[in-house]
């Protein structure tokens, strides 16, 4: 299926520490499926940017688009969350970056999540009764947060993607990309 996205605006939310394949791949697919993507992250100053994380070292730099603070989910069709394991811990510990999460379930569209991001959820609060994965460590944090957690390369819960690591990532993202596609999601809610 030749997915087009023209029109869609996809928010990644991210900070330093990001895995830097688990944002490159994904925005790079979305951008060539049409899609525009914005990395947002709780950064100050003009001309602000994050650093990744590249397997065993920083990464690239990547500039920020928008302030987590001044982001509004009401202006994205979907959301990205790259996974690391220094992101989604410092994130979770940002109210502007939680509330930003949750307000994309709220209004049932797409959220994508891989690795460790599903960290994130939980802190949001939107994991309980759905199915889910993850990197391995966090399957527990998860289970105790209510998800029905399982060992796939890739799982989608009604606009819910997650994935286990890079090694999924063709898969996360050619699902990532499917539901951007199709939009808002009814069953997709706090």
């Amino acid at each position: 299926m030749d997915l087009k996205l023209e029109g869609k605006k996809v928010a990644i939310l991210a900070t330093n520490g990001f895995e830097q394949v688990e944002l490159t791949s994904p925005k790079n697919e979305l951008e060539k499926h049409g899609a525009r993507t914005h990395i947002i992250a709780p950064v100050k100053g003009k001309n602000a940017s994050i650093r990744a994380w590249n397997s065993d070292n920083w990464g690239l730099y990547m500039k920020v688009d928008k302030k987590v603070s001044e982001a509004n989910a009401d202006d994205y069709d979907a959301l990205l969350l790259p996974g690391g394991v220094i992101n989604p811990d410092t994130l979770r510990q940002n109210e502007d970056a939680v509330e930003f999460i949750r307000a994309f379930f709220e209004q049932g569209k797409p959220v994508a999540a891989i690795c460790h991001a599903p960290q994130l959820l939980i802190e949001a609060e939107v994991v309980k009764g759905r199915k889910m994965t993850s990197y391995n460590s966090i399957k527990r944090d998860l289970i105790n947060a209510g998800a029905s957690w399982v060992d796939e390369e890739v799982v989608t819960d009604s606009g819910l993607v997650t994935s286990r690591n890079p090694d999924d990532l063709p898969a996360f993202n050619a699902k990532l990309v499917e539901e951007v596609g199709e939009g808002i999601h009814e069953e997709q809610t706090v």
